[in-house]
């Protein structure tokens, strides 16, 4: 990010209404390997490969907001692979890890890894300090560390359904593991942050969540969450969950959270009466249907529809209901765009 759009996100997250209207996406290896042309192995296995495919977006849509910049990731397998998960790597398909914890006694002897050693999480930090000064050269600068939740970890270290039952059956074991996945998330933000001293943002991605009733995100999400978004003090504390948001939603300032990226299928007026308007939103049309697999028409509606139904723009920056989605193609991003930029 620029330091005018990193400027831009600060003020739009303390409340500041910009004076135009604001889009912003979250980028990944979902949309840049397709969009690029280039498999998504050699998106993840050559650093030249990623920052290039990063700066043909930036170049492409320079008004364009790209959060969180320059994401040094490899699918899913980051994090899980440094608890000792087996990554299996297509060449043009979407990593997967394979779970660790076979049965429930397995919690009992996890230990904590090290981000410094284990797994790839140092082929994270080692990508981007061999590129941080390319990547400043062009006007940018990495901003934010990045983790994957800790429901989503536990959720690939021992299976969704399993996880989710764990917690009803026996919630001992389900603090443990969430305890020693939180313990590790600290020490991953801290190293990054500690790596890259521009670093003012935390970007934690979580869809577990919207699994949760109200009493069980408060008890085995809210205070894991809320003890990785405080592992640094930074400006913006941003989470994603674009599964159900509304059990979270009055409770993200609490937990220190800024900048939420929900689900499409929740009103953004809704969203913004549960949180208060404490809460800045990246949102909010459907990313696949429309803005994915949608006309240019279609884009331009749902923007329109998006528009008319907020009272009180502020705090938006406008954008999917979740990351780009695979197969989005140049025309309706920039179709989402000019849309945006008509109602200023």
């Amino acid at each position: 990010m620029t330091n005018e759009q990193w400027k831009s996100l600060v003020d739009i997250v303390n409340g500041k209404t910009p004076a135009e209207p604001v889009v912003g996406f979250i980028i990944d290896s979902p949309w840049l390997p397709g969009w690029n042309d280039i498999s998504i192995m050699d998106y993840f296995a050559d650093g030249r490969i990623w920052f290039d495919a990063n700066m043909k977006a930036i170049e492409k849509f320079p008004d364009v907001m790209f959060l969180p910049g320059f994401w040094s990731e490899y699918g899913m397998c980051t994090e899980p692979s440094a608890f000792g998960s087996k990554c299996v790597w297509p060449e043009n398909e979407f990593p997967n890890a394979a779970k660790v914890i076979n049965d429930n006694s397995d919690i009992d002897k996890m230990i904590k890894p090290n981000p410094k050693t284990d797994g790839l999480c140092p082929f994270v930090i080692k990508r981007l300090q061999h590129f941080a000064p390319e990547i400043e050269a062009k006007g940018h600068s990495i901003r934010f560390a990045v983790s994957r939740g800790p429901l989503n970890l536990a959720s690939f270290l021992m299976g969704m359904t399993e996880f989710l039952i764990l917690m009803k059956t026996e919630p001992d074991k389900a603090h443990k593991l969430l305890g020693t996945i939180t313990d590790f998330m600290v020490d991953w933000i801290q190293l990054q942050a500690e790596s890259f001293e521009t670093v003012d943002g935390v970007l934690i991605l979580d869809d577990i969540v919207g699994f949760l009733g109200e009493d069980d995100f408060k008890e085995f999400a809210m205070p894991y969450l809320k003890r990785a978004f405080d592992a640094v003090d930074v400006t913006v504390k941003f989470f994603h969950n674009d599964a159900e948001g509304l059990v979270c939603t009055p409770y993200l300032s609490q937990i220190g959270i800024n900048l939420f990226n929900p689900s499409f299928k929740h009103p953004l007026s809704e969203l913004k009466r549960l949180s208060a308007g404490k809460v800045a939103i990246l949102g909010n049309i459907p990313p696949r249907d429309v803005l994915a697999r949608g006309t240019v028409d279609d884009v331009k509606a749902s923007v329109k529809e998006l528009a008319a139904s907020l009272d009180d723009k502020g705090g938006i920056i406008y954008s999917c209901g979740g990351g780009m989605p695979p197969d989005t193609p140049t025309d309706n991003i920039e179709a989402f765009y000019q849309a945006v930029k008509s109602m200023g």
